[in-house]
């Protein structure tokens, strides 16, 4: 089993990163607060920028994602369209009725010949398991 190798933090410096983070914080808060409420832009590496902005956004905890009717309809149109286009039927403008259900393809059926194939072959296989 290899041993997975991971940079120790000591705890004194875990700290001295958590006491840098925090005057840093507060420091931009009373940059913001002086120059009006509008923060002051600082030029911060790219990933950097992601962590901060992903930390300035709320995080949801519990609950569902909701999405406009707008959007579900906008959405919906767009399926119908790709379904008209592999079906090779023009898209439809709205949806369907519920009264008139789509017609399934029958199921497919074998000619007799086929069949006799198949089950020549399932016979030969059962008696070459047999032999074993």
């Amino acid at each position: 089993m290899s041993q997975i190798s991971t940079p120790s933090i000591d705890l004194a410096r875990l700290k001295k990163a958590v006491e840098i983070a925090e005057e840093i914080e507060k420091l931009q808060s009373d940059l913001s607060a002086l120059l009006g409420g509008q923060p002051a832009p600082v030029a911060v590496s790219a990933p950097a920028a992601k962590a901060e902005k992903a930390a300035s956004q709320p995080v949801k905890t519990k609950g569902k994602r909701f999405m406009s009717a707008e959007a579900r309809e906008r959405i919906a149109a767009a399926q119908r369209a790709r379904w008209a286009k592999t079906r090779g039927g023009a898209p439809a403008k709205s949806a369907a009725p519920a009264s008139s259900p789509v017609k399934a393809k029958g199921k497919r059926e074998l000619s007799p010949e086929a069949r006799e194939k198949i089950a020549a072959a399932a016979r030969r296989r059962w008696a070459a398991a047999k032999k074993k």
